[in-house]
């Protein structure tokens, strides 16, 4: 296992990379801040395979964004990186595979770990081979094996999904990624270990 590498300085975003205006992602109070200015996503130039990575992030009410991670093709960010939801459903009884903590479009969390709007949340995510665990706040609320998604666009319960591509076949190597989806939001504490 190794160290644990810093990937925002709290200062500048020396090795991230804009996908839309660069003006729409700045550094304030040690925090990427993404203004909603039309900012695309917020890539690293690194790419990981397998990993830890933890943060922390907190929005605004009725923000929607995400953290995308093993994203391979920084053209196609939608159909070649997976992405864990950010949204404002602290209070929702019922979550589905769009919600906060989901694994988009394919996996619900298993409980609604969310905070409300304006309260940092703790984020933990690990990925080794086909599996991958989230912690939200200090809870467990995925465990998937990418694996098992080997059809394009069917879930393995039958239901459709998004992606153009099985997610057994992707690489499993690729950007981590910040989403700017018309919504303001603050990231901190950035750090990754490579298993």
């Amino acid at each position: 296992m190794g160290d644990w590498i810093t990937l925002f300085d709290g200062t500048t975003l020396n090795g991230w990379k804009a996908t839309g205006n660069p003006e729409g992602w700045i550094v304030e109070d040690g925090c990427i801040k993404c203004l909603a200015l039309k900012g695309g996503y917020l890539a690293t130039d690194a790419q990981f395979e397998n990993f830890v990575l933890e943060l922390q992030y907190k929005t605004e009410a009725d923000v929607n964004s995400g953290i995308f991670f093993r994203w391979s093709d920084l053209a196609d960010p939608v159909h070649t990186g997976l992405e864990i939801q950010i949204l404002d459903t602290f209070a929702k009884e019922t979550l589905g595979k769009q919600d906060s903590g989901a694994l988009y479009d394919l996996i619900p969390p298993s409980t609604n770990a969310a905070k409300p709007a304006g309260e940092w949340t703790d984020f933990r995510l690990e990925c080794n081979g086909p599996m991958i665990h989230l912690d939200q706040n200090g809870k467990r609320i995925l465990d998937v094996d990418i694996g098992v998604f080997d059809t394009p666009g069917k879930s393995p319960d039958g239901t459709d999904n998004k992606f153009k591509y099985a997610w057994k076949d992707m690489p499993r190597r690729g950007h981590i990624g910040l989403q700017d989806h018309n919504g303001v939001i603050w990231f901190r504490n950035l750090r990754i270990r490579e298993l």
